[in-house]
């Protein structure tokens, strides 16, 4: 009998228990037993058990046999494998057969299935009689034979019964015969003999015996499969390593890893049974990519042989039978081995509860099948694969259907509709073939193919003929008529359709879309093709697919022209012809279609077909002549269009016209000197974009396709396993439009009015590059905006109903302008300066005599040239002529001759002026201004130490008259004058000198000459003596220039003398001296005469010779009144009294470098007689902080004058005096920063809370020049002490 499953389910893992028997004749050789909800995987195994000679033995194990099958997979054991796999709790369930020495296994037979795993001896022997009589022969017989086949998994069971035990009285007890039984057998091995006692009793006796008995069996069995199975799978690595030897079958090894894989299942271990059907389909698969590299092996010859059935997979039946024992007997195809393969592979998963895994391997399978028969070359007949294909997608789908609900299959949709896909495309591969798909239906050569195809499928198998709807009918329904399959063929497009929208994979439903749209053209129904193929082309066009687009844009094309679509099939073409990814025989076609049907005559009046121009030409460049995009009303402008034509063939155009759009402004005199910059180059060319404006999608914004290759290498070798191409930014790629964007171009073109054109009549359109030229006579004044472009050729016009970028040109009216500038960067006074005069005629017309009238003052007068010319040109620069310039002066008019010139034209001439320098008479510098706060004086000077000295700046006015107008036209100009100058006043005791500095603040050289200090005021005591060596001096730009002189007075000078420094100068190189002026500078000097002569002096202490630092030594202040009363002199401070004049003087001692610590009082306020020679000493002790040459400390002498009371009382003055007196022992700017004496020049209130309330006395500083210090510049030496270590010199 042929070995066969039966009694087979496909319900789910957790259902009832279900057997599955495999039978050989009438031995039961395993059961297999489904998993559980709630329970471990269970072993059936097999036990081979000894049936004694007599019924006691027989009737023995029958009477055990039911509580065995029951007790025996109640307690779960740890199975534990080999290489580090996980252990596992399984429950062992056994089948128990008589022993008999034809089923022990012999040497090399690797039938895992029929293998007896234990052997087991029964006995209930009690006499010792019987025992050496009978039993140990039967014992010793049985173990020899299991010693000739190296068997080695055996067990004995002796049943005690107390029955027996009471009809023997003379008997020894029990245990002697168990003794003997393990010491004639089980020497080495007690634990194989096992006592079972009273097995069919019911006490706590029995029942032990049964666990020890239950424990046992468990052991020993499990022991001996795990043993047996690893030497099986160590033969079957074996037997795998050999397959590059000559002569190994695959079919062989096959069975036996299938053997493998049956255990396994049995087991319950699913997965792992599904692993070895895995390592089958991938080492038959290298075998057939090798073949197809040129390195086959023999054996896969056998599966070469042609297809001549093609009845699809078989998944209704756990096994196959009929393919296995083809692969058995080797007589499979490949076919047939691969549909068993996954048929297994399919059972495995279903009880691994990985349906969707079925779906996703079914469909690998199906495309590898198709690919495999290529490489080895398999004859298969038109039809068979195709059929082959499509009774597996619906017996796949069909298997899944039925071991899962409706919402279960709705959710998972993405793992079935790749079937549901396939499928549709093999009914549709067969409806081509069988001439299903045409206008007319089949004829007889399609019949007679059609019969060929299903005489391949064979009979109907038993398990699908009561099924209504099983593949076999529905293929068999399918192409019996034209009805038959187009319903059968839409249902499952549509059904397709409909899955892949339902999972977001909108670009495979389109895909199949266009398949129905080429359905529907063969059906003759083009209105139904044509929403499938615009569907599709709206997502191509959106995600870029430009080889995708054109195979659409023809098969819309065919179908536009089916329907009469005239104006869409004309844009269509279009699009066509001017697209490269046509063949050039193409493009040629759809270009003749197009000028065709342009001169076909139109049935209307307005029988226009208007088109979008995106397929037609391409705009490329556009530039003005003037570059400028401006031009007057009148004047002529020239517009060159660079344009690509897509066209394969030369196209006359009858028009071609640029649609204009005027915007009138308000002010069409104003210009704009950056008008029509935008979008413009260097050149004043407008670039446009590379890609059409009138493309559905921004294409530009596409991103390009990233590929890069892929290799796949050995670790071991480095060897190439396999290469290709990997796309990185496929997820930009394949994203997915929002459904209610517009993708494509309007159908309805709207052309402005023309009212505004550039029009050119009669073009022929060369392939390529095409230049053409616009031109054009301004009229209207305002701004141009080009909106549209449109090309006629017969009655269709194609039109671009946007230009971009937005290009425009002005036509203006202009006022006459005139513009006054310098030609330098700034016009420098004192010196000749070039000024450019810019006349724009606007509208009007320069005639002869017209001239400019110039109302000028005396300081800024025109040097007059004989060389002087006028330029006139156009307002784009072109020179036009040249003529003289003719000025005339008059007092303080200048009349300037203007030459003729045309409306929008220009005159440029240049005219030098000079700006005379006035003479400046600045504020006096900080060091002759009296101040009575110190330190805003100290301020002061630190901020005039920083700033940077700047031009002064003269404005000059300038009234033009112009013949043009009645209104006087004003212009300013700037002057800067280069110099600079200060003055410092020198004392030498009575002896004074006068020092000018000269700066030069332009950036161009000077030549500065004859220098002169002269007196404003009639006073002729004073005199000056220059002590300038030099005459002529050079000076550079930024430098500075010193002059001095010296007093000289007969008699004692004024108060106060006002002098003016002036010096004449040329710019280098030299120019002519004309009518330039010298540089003037103003200054006053006040109370200049030296009053005071201050002296300080140091002497060393008493019997030293030098100062030594840390010493006191002895300062001496001197202070020598030089000169009698004067006019300064009679101030508050003065005294007088009995004609003898006093005026009281403060004097300082401070150091601000910390040379000297001053002991004592460093201050104080001294009556000072006004007389000549008068002196005043006055004795202080200071001490030297440094070593070396220390400069003096500094003596500093200030007008005393006294408060001035309030009218509401008056203080002690002795009070104030001495408050000021201890105020003024602190370093002066202590004093200034502490605010003791915030105001030395008015009476003010301290901010100090200790002085507050408190009157402060005055204090004056003297004028510059009025105090000599005669030791200002002295140092003495001072030695360092004894004790010091470090020695340290401060040198200033």
């Amino acid at each position: 009998m042929e070995p066969q499953f039966r009694n087979y389910s496909s319900q789910q893992a957790s259902g009832p228990l279900h057997v599955l028997q495999l039978e050989n004749g009438t031995r039961t050789i395993g059961v297999i037993h489904r998993l559980q909800a709630g329970k471990q995987p269970s072993i059936s195994a097999q036990k081979k058990t000894n049936r004694r000679s007599g019924a006691g033995d027989q009737a023995l194990f029958s009477s055990v046999y039911s509580i065995l099958m029951q007790q025996l997979p109640r307690e779960p054991m740890e199975w534990r494998r080999s290489y580090g796999r996980p252990p596992k709790m399984i429950h062992l369930e056994a089948n128990f057969v008589q022993f008999k020495e034809e089923l022990i296994p012999k040497e090399g037979n690797r039938a895992l299935l029929t293998f007896p795993f234990l052997h087991i001896f029964w006995t209930d022997c009690c006499d010792t009689e019987v025992y050496k009589a009978t039993a140990k022969d039967e014992i010793t017989k049985w173990q020899n034979i299991l010693k000739a086949y190296s068997s080695s998994d055996w067990l004995i069971v002796v049943v005690e019964s107390d029955a027996k035990k009471k009809n023997k009285t003379n008997i020894l007890p029990r245990t002697s015969i168990v003794d003997k039984i393990r010491n004639d057998f089980c020497n080495k091995q007690s634990d194989r003999c096992v006592v079972l006692t009273d097995p069919l009793k019911d006490s706590s006796r029995t029942q032990e015996s049964w666990n020890a008995f239950f424990s046992k069996l468990r052991t020993l069995l499990l022991m001996s499969f795990t043993k047996n199975l690893g030497k099986f799978e160590d033969e079957m690595r074996t037997m795998r390593e050999k397959r590059t030897e000559a002569g190994w079958s695959f079919c062989e090894y096959f069975m036996v890893q299938e053997e493998l894989a049956f255990v396994f299942e049995m087991l319950q271990q699913f997965e792992d049974a599904l692993v070895q059907y895995d390592e089958l389909d991938a080492l038959f698969t290298q075998y057939v990519v090798n073949y197809g590299a040129g390195d086959g092996a023999n054996w896969l010859t056998l599966f070469c042989q042609p297809v001549r059935s093609w009845n699809g997979l078989v998944l209704r039946k756990p096994i196959d039978m009929e393919k296995r024992e083809l692969i058995q007997k080797n007589k499979a195809t490949l076919l047939d081995l691969r549909s068993y393969l996954f048929s297994r592979q399919c059972t495995l998963l279903v009880f691994l509860q990985r349906p969707w895994e079925v779906a996703q391997r079914a469909l690998e399978l199906l495309h590898n099948c198709v690919q495999e028969l290529k490489l080895l070359e398999v004859s298969v007949p038109v039809g068979a694969l195709d059929c082959w294909v499509f009774l597996s997608c619906l017996e796949v789908l069909q298997r899944i259907e039925g071991c899962c609900d409706q919402a279960q299959l709705e959710n998972n949709y993405c793992h079935t509709v790749g079937l549901w896909s396939y499928a549709t495309e093999k009914l549709k591969s067969l409806g081509y073939l069988c001439g299903l798909i045409s206008e007319k239906g089949p004829n007889s050569e399609d019949l007679n193919r059609t019969v060929d195809v299903l005489a391949g499928l064979g009979e109907e198998r038993p398990e699908t003929a009561n099924s209504p709807q099983s593949p076999y009918k529905t293929l068999n329904e399918a192409l019996s008529s034209v009805e038959a399959f187009e319903k059968h063929y839409l249902d499952l497009s549509h059904a397709a359709i409909e899955m892949y929208k339902s999972i977001g994979q909108i670009r495979s439903a389109q895909l199949l879309g266009k398949d129905l749209a080429d359905f529907y053209m063969r059906k003759g129904e083009p209105q139904i093709a044509e929403t499938y193929l615009q569907e599709a082309l709206k997502t191509y066009q959106a995600e870029g697919w430009p080889l995708l687009i054109s195979h659409t844009r023809k098969q819309l094309a065919e179908c536009q022209k089916r329907l009469q679509q005239t104006q869409n099939y004309l844009q269509t073409s279009s699009l066509l012809a001017g697209d490269d990814k046509l063949t050039e025989t193409e493009r040629i076609h759809f270009c003749r279609e197009i000028v065709k049907l342009a001169k076909q005559p139109g049935s209307g009046q307005d029988d226009r077909l208007l088109l979008g121009m995106e397929g037609f030409v391409q705009l490329k460049s556009l530039c003005f002549n003037p570059v400028c995009a401006m031009v007057h009303v009148g004047g002529v402008l020239d517009v060159e269009l660079t344009v690509h034509s897509l066209m394969p063939l030369p196209v006359h155009l009858d028009q071609l016209s640029v649609h204009l759009h005027l915007t009138v402004s308000k002010d069409t005199s104003k210009r704009s000197a950056e008008f029509g910059g935008r979008n413009r180059n260097a050149n004043g060319i407008f670039l446009f974009p590379s890609e059409p404006t009138g493309h559905p999608f921004p294409r530009n914004k596409q991103p390009f396709i990233e590929l890069y290759e892929l290799y796949d290498r050995s670790p071991s070798d480095s060897s190439l396993n396999s290469s290709g191409i990997i796309c990185k930014n496929m997820h930009l790629l394949l994203r997915r439009q929002e459904s209610n964007t517009s993708l494509e171009r309007s159908s309805s073109l709207a052309v402005e009015d023309a009212a505004y054109a550039l029009r050119i009549s009669d073009i022929l359109l060369q392939p390529g590059i095409n230049t053409i030229h616009f031109k054009t006579e301004a009229k209207e004044a305002g701004t141009y905006t080009l909106r549209q472009l449109c090309a006629s050729v017969g009655r269709v016009q194609f039109t671009l109903p946007h230009i971009y970028p937005i290009i425009q040109y002005e036509v203006y009216s202009q006022e006459p302008q005139l513009k006054v500038e310098p030609m330098t960067d700034s016009l420098l006074a004192g010196i000749s300066q070039p000024v450019k005069f810019t006349i724009q005629t606007g509208h009007y017309t320069v005639k002869t005599g017209d001239a400019l009238q110039l109302s000028i003052t005396d300081t800024l007068p025109i040097l007059h040239s004989a060389s002087s010319t006028a330029t006139v040109s156009t307002n784009g620069g072109d020179k036009i002529s040249e003529a003289p310039l003719a000025i005339q002066s008059s007092g303080k008019i200048t009349s300037i001759t203007l030459p003729q010139a045309a409306d929008y034209h220009q005159i440029e001439f240049e005219l030098h002026v000079i700006c005379h320098m006035p003479s400046t008479l600045p504020t006096a510098p900080d060091s002759e201004r009296p101040s009575t706060d110190l330190k805003a004086i100290r301020k002061a000077h630190e901020k005039t130490k920083l700033d940077i000295p700047c031009m002064t700046s003269i404005e000059q006015k300038i009234s033009i008259d112009c013949p043009w107008s009645i209104y006087s036209t004003l212009i300013s100009l700037t002057f800067n004058i280069p110099f600079n100058a200060k003055h410092l006043l020198l004392s030498s005791g009575r002896r004074k000198y006068l020092q000018v500095c000269v700066r030069n603040l332009s950036d161009i050289d000077f030549l500065l000459f004859d220098p002169q200090l002269v007196k404003v005021s009639n006073s002729s005591e004073l005199s000056f003596v220059s002590m300038n060596s030099l005459k002529q001096q050079h000076m550079y730009s930024k430098q500075v220039t010193f002059f001095l002189w010296e007093f000289k007075w007969s008699q004692e000078p004024r108060a106060s003398v006002h002098c003016q420094f002036s010096v004449d100068f040329t710019p280098l190189p030299g120019q002519e001296l004309g009518s330039m002026k010298p540089f003037t500078y103003e200054l006053k000097l006040d109370n200049f005469c030296t009053l005071y002569d201050v002296k300080a002096e140091i002497f060393p202490p008493l019997g030293a010779e030098m100062c030594k630092m840390g010493t006191l030594c002895n300062l001496e202040v001197s202070i020598v009144r030089l000169s009698d009363i004067t006019e300064v002199d009679k101030d508050e401070a003065l005294v007088e009294c009995d004609g003898y004049c006093t005026t009281k003087l403060m004097y300082e001692v401070v150091d601000n470098s910390s040379n000297w610590a001053v002991c004592g009082k460093s201050s104080g306020v001294i009556s000072m007689p006004v007389s000549a020679r008068a002196t005043h000493k006055v004795h202080m002790e200071v001490m030297p902080l440094f070593a070396g040459f220390l400069p003096f400390p500094d003596v500093r002498l200030f007008k005393y004058l006294p408060f001035q009371p309030s009218p509401s009382g008056q203080m002690d003055t002795d009070s104030w005096i001495e408050n000021d007196s201890l105020s003024l022992d602190r370093n002066l700017d202590d004093q200034v920063e502490s605010s003791s004496l915030r105001s030395r020049g008015s009476t003010h209130s301290s901010g100090s809370s200790e002085h507050k309330g408190v009157p402060m006395p005055r204090l004056l500083p003297f004028s510059t020049g009025q105090v000599f210090n005669t030791s200002a510049s002295m140092q003495i030496l001072v030695i360092p002490s004894q004790d010091d270590h470090m020695l340290e010199i401060n040198v200033t």
